[in-house]
């Protein structure tokens, strides 16, 4: 979309925006929520991928109204909880909807895949996945195909899109799913950890700029959190570490995590009209397990479910009754205590998000 449309928006495509808005999303205070990365994220468009890494299955979704539906928790995500906190529904998975479904959805979509990344091959050792590319073709394809029955003139669809809100989280398993696993993947051979941390900072900039050059203008990047620290990561590192976390890990993350704020201030000054909001999902998941009992958890290293080699619960198996109590539902992703406490806080508090809150972002002009 043109720059062009903002400084000739006419006050009756703001009216028209306005009302069309007041019929479909109510109270919201964003017009729509789009979701993009890997599992933490995904709502279910797995659920429709030739693939090992799936949660459709109990005890997924144990506290979930509606059960498993792909979400890789006991209940909902964070960006299910972002979208109640904008006053939206939750985004539905992308390939759950049919072509005439598509057509009808104003309040935002979720593209997010399980197991993939920010590189086209990451994951793909388990099976299918939408990489980000993959993902943001498909976010053009609703811009090109979808929204256009719902807005009818370039103005009004322009401005819908730059109210909206774009969460972006991915980068983990371009470690997790590909660095990490030189049995699968060259990558550790073919570049030091700074060389691939700068691919990854580049791909993804150029992948923001895409998403940026189809509308969108209001974006929350998730760093990544301290994978050193997943029970998956501790289970199968070799040797052991002596420290309570893989420490070798965690600084692969650390080159990552630095350059990622400094190419989203680059992205900032150089995108007209775009805000970048930083997500830090390291500090706090490194702390709580660090200690989890002064974050109000008992058990801060013991998935809640019983998991295989991949880190992901079993099927059928009973999970643990204290959910609250731990930090992992599996050896992978947290539960739905941590997913909302993080949500609220980035939502609403002056940490975690910078250099403003989510809240803050769906209120700037």
């Amino acid at each position: 979309m043109e720059l062009s449309y903002f400084s000739s928006m006419s006050i009756l495509s703001f009216l028209c925006l306005t009302l069309l808005l007041g019929g479909k999303a109510g109270a919201s205070i964003a017009p729509a929520l789009y979701l993009f990365g890997g599992s933490s994220l995904d709502s279910g468009n797995n659920n429709f991928l030739q693939t090992k890494a799936k949660a459709n299955y109990p005890p997924y979704g144990v506290d979930f109204l509606g059960g498993a539906t792909g979400r890789y928790t006991n209940g909902p995500t964070t960006g299910d909880f972002i979208a109640t906190q904008l006053g939206l529904p939750y985004p539905p998975a992308y390939l759950s909807l049919s072509e005439i479904q598509r057509r009808n959805i104003i309040t935002g979509m979720n593209y997010a895949s399980g197991s993939s990344g920010i590189l086209p091959e990451t994951g793909t050792a388990l099976g299918d996945n939408l990489s980000l590319d993959e993902q943001i073709s498909f976010f053009q394809r609703t811009v090109k195909n979808d929204l256009p029955h719902i807005f009818r003139t370039p103005e009004v669809l322009s401005l819908y899109l730059s109210k909206s809100i774009f969460i972006i989280t991915s980068g983990p398993n371009d470690y997790l799913n590909n660095y990490l696993q030189p049995q699968f993947y060259n990558t550790s051979k073919t570049n030091p950890p700074q060389q691939f941390a700068n691919l990854l900072l580049d791909t993804l900039g150029r992948q923001l700029t895409t998403i940026f050059n189809n509308g969108g203008r209001k974006f929350v990047v998730y760093g990544i959190g301290a994978l050193g620290c997943l029970p998956v990561v501790l289970a199968n590192v070799n040797p052991k570490p002596t420290t309570p976390c893989a420490e070798n890990v965690n600084n692969l993350v650390k080159i990552f995590n630095n350059g990622l704020a400094a190419k989203l201030q680059q992205l900032t000054s150089s995108l007209e009209g775009s805000t970048f909001v930083l997500a830090d999902t390291y500090t706090d998941t490194y702390a709580q397990f660090q200690d989890p009992v002064k974050y109000g958890f008992s058990e801060g290293r013991t998935p809640c479910c019983a998991v295989g080699d991949l880190g992901i619960c079993l099927p059928g198996q009973q999970p643990c009754t204290d959910r609250n109590d731990h930090l992992y539902y599996d050896g992978i992703h947290p539960v739905q205590r941590v997913n909302y406490q993080f949500a609220r806080n980035c939502f609403s508090g002056s940490t975690v998000c910078t250099p403003i809150n989510i809240r803050q972002l769906a209120f700037k002009l």
